[in-house]
Parts: C-alpha cells; structure tokens; sequence
C-alpha cells in the first residue's frame, strides 16, 4: 500500500489553492523530497482530468511508475522536453513542467521554451524544479513567460523586463561591447513571483544526510603533458598521422578540458584515446564498491568501457538489478534519476555548468542514507579544479574565467 507522507498531502492542499487562484503553482523542493508525487496530488485535487507531464527522457519511468502505484484516474500523457512537438493535441486541463528552470535561459528563450509558450500558454501550470536560478535570477523571466498568467505578463520580452528588474552592465569582450543581464533585482522579482512558491527542504521533510565530497589528484602520462603544453605555446600539435590546431581560445578550452581527462578530437573529426590514467585510477581505487560514473565527452565512455571491461553497464535497470557499475553522462544523468544503489558517485571529468554540479551531485541522496560521498577525480596540473571552483561559486566556467586562469 503506497502513500503519501503527511507533508506531501499538506503541501499539495496549499498548491491546490495556488493554481486555482493564479492559475501557477511553482514547487520549489529540494531534490528527494517528492516533487513528483505532489504534483500529481495537486492535478488530482485540482480536478484535472488530461494532465501533460514534461520531464527528461530518463525520468519517464519513475513518473509512470508513481502514477500507476497510488492509482491516479485522470489520464496521464508523459514526455520528454525533446519531444513535445510530437504532441499535437491541446485538450490537456493541466500542464506539469519539471526541471523546469531549463526554461530560464535568457536575453532569449530557448527552442522547447518558445513551444510551450506557443502551445500550452492559455493552460494552468505546475512546475517543478529544485534549483530554481542557479546561475542567476535573471533566469526567472522566460519561466513564467511561458504563460499568459505569469506575474510578468506586461513585458512581451526579456528586453523589456530587464528595464525594469536588472542592473544592465556593459562588459568588453575583446573589441567587443555587449551587454550583461545576469544581475537581476532579487527583491523586487521575489515580491511579484514570492505567492507561486512552494518551498520544501530536505531537512524539512525529515532527512539527515551530507554530501561529502572529495578530490583525488592523478599524474597523468607524459603525453598528455606534452600534448596540453604544446598547444598552449604553439597552438598546434603534430601527431604520426594528424594534428590538434587550437587557432582560438575557445577551442584551446574545449581541448584542454579534454586532453587533460586523456582523450581528444583531433582536426580530422576522429576522437582518439590518450591516456586511461584517470580510468585505470578509478577502476583499482574503487575495485571493492559499486560505483556510478559521470563522464563528459563519448571518447570517455569508451575509455571507460575498454578499462573496466564486463563490469560496467549503461542503463538504470541494470545497474539497479546487478553489481555491475554504472557509466552515464552528466547531462543527460544529473537530473531526475536516483543513482541510490551506487556505494559511490565518481567523475571521470566535469561540466562548465553550475546545473550540473549541483543537480548531478544530489543523486544518491535518499531519506533512509544519511552521508553521500562523491569523488572528483581531477589531473594533477590540470583545467578541472578551476572548473570545479568556479561551479561551486554557482558561476558557469567561462572563457573569459579560462583566459584570467590561463
């Protein structure tokens, strides 16, 4: 007999009353405490009886499975972001956004933003996220944007919006003026948007966890060193067979960020395997855990695949059913998934975003597990630490950060 905890049906009686007033309810909960669940109790409250269910392809599952185990009757259509222009019915009484902050890019809205907008603008909302603007408030305006009840609903752009509630600086980019909307007038959006909410901590509902997290350093082989100083004296490295031109900084960044985890895209289009330092590391240091991998680039998965062999897999199911380990790739893994049978959370690298740090890194937390160790494991003289600095300050790793650190 599935049910709900106390302030699950506590919190979906208040957004009930939310939505039908305003037409929004935005739940603001921490990762672990039951977004999913209420939601569907808010739908079922509300009345609904079409409800669509906008999530990430690898959150499917777990949905559909919290839908049919408390025996919900309104009809349920789940889908990925990345498919929502399969959709091509409207009659739904209610629309479920989750992770939604994936809407908040900004001065534009992105491509899905503009579809939801286009589609569902006229339809009473729910969305969900538990890191609401990680980089800056500014991400709020397309959120709601998305809909014709937003608190905002008199700016028809992001332009207008920012006249009013961002602190515009100019930033020189090379001979380059552009301007910067990132810092946002926090007080004055909360006092408008602040009615939404629904806040809910993980302390809140009961939880007595940490994460711990931990760098391990490792020397990687010579050739990465090599290879790494050379394109920053020269700008290119000649191999047997091809090269690596970095004619640009941005390109010197994203080659670095690669080489220095010890594979690389060479000017061909081939990627190539440099270095398995890192991958053998992890393989003999955790040889007696079961552990979860996040990687960054494809070349890394292979890298992964040749070291560990049998012993790792690439799906939930098999992971959740097995001892083998898992690989999967941060974007696509640092959201709405439970990586909970894992002993450890291990990167093989790291992401320039800040959603990614603090999304990917809440995915063993559970109510029953009280400490959750992750481990970064970093080259020694390498461009990840700076990452990893920068994302914890909730800064995006960006070029001109890459150029002051070069």
């Amino acid at each position: 007999m599935y049910e709900l905890r106390d302030y699950q049906i506590e919190l979906s009686d208040k957004g009930t009353e939310i939505l039908r007033k305003k037409k929004i309810v935005y739940l603001a909960m921490e990762v672990r405490t039951g977004k999913t669940l209420t939601a569907l109790e808010i739908a079922k409250k509300y009345g609904a009886k079409k409800v669509l269910f906008i999530t990430k392809l690898k959150a499917i599952k777990s949905i559909t499975a919290d839908y049919h185990n408390f025996n919900y009757n309104f009809e349920l259509i789940v889908i990925n972001n990345e498919s929502i222009h399969k959709i091509t019915c409207n009659d739904f009484d209610l629309i479920i956004s989750d992770e939604h902050h994936r809407n908040g890019a900004f001065p534009k809205p992105n491509k899905v933003t503009k579809i939801l907008k286009e589609r569902f603008k006229s339809k009473p909302m729910i969305f969900l996220s538990g890191t609401i603007t990680p980089e800056s408030y500014s991400q709020i305006f397309h959120q709601f944007w998305i809909s014709d009840y937003s608190p905002f609903k008199d700016y028809t752009t992001f332009y207008k919006w920012a006249n009013d509630y961002v602190n515009v600086k100019l930033r020189f980019l090379g001979y380059a003026q552009v301007k910067d909307y990132s810092e946002a007038y926090q007080d004055r959006i909360k006092k408008l948007t602040n009615s939404y909410f629904i806040t809910y901590t993980q302390k809140e509902s009961g939880f007595e966890t940490s994460v711990n997290e931990n760098i391990l350093k490792v020397k990687m082989k010579p050739i990465t060193y090599k290879i790494s100083n050379e394109l920053k004296k020269e700008n290119v490295f000649q191999g047997k067979t091809d090269l690596i031109i970095v004619d640009t900084s941005a390109k010197l960044m994203s080659k670095l960020h690669q080489i220095y985890s010890g594979t690389c895209i060479l000017e061909s289009g081939k990627s190539m395997i440099i270095d398995n330092s890192k991958a053998e590391f992890i393989k003999n240091y955790f040889k007696n855990n079961k552990i979860a991998i996040f990687y960054k680039f494809k070349a890394e998965l292979q890298l992964i695949k040749d070291t560990f062999k049998d012993n790792v897999c690439f799906d939930l199911d098999t992971f959740n059913s097995t001892n083998k380990n898992l690989a999967i790739q941060i974007l696509s893994g640092r959201e709405g998934i439970s990586l909970a049978a894992a002993d450890y959370l291990v990167y093989f690298n790291i992401d320039f975003s800040a959603v990614s740090y603090f999304q990917s890194r809440d995915r063993l937390t559970t109510m029953q597990r009280k400490s959750n160790d992750i481990f970064w494991i970093f080259s020694e003289g390498g461009i990840e630490e700076k990452i990893y600095k920068s994302v914890m300050a909730k800064k995006n790793f960006t070029l001109s950060i890459f150029k002051k650190n070069l």
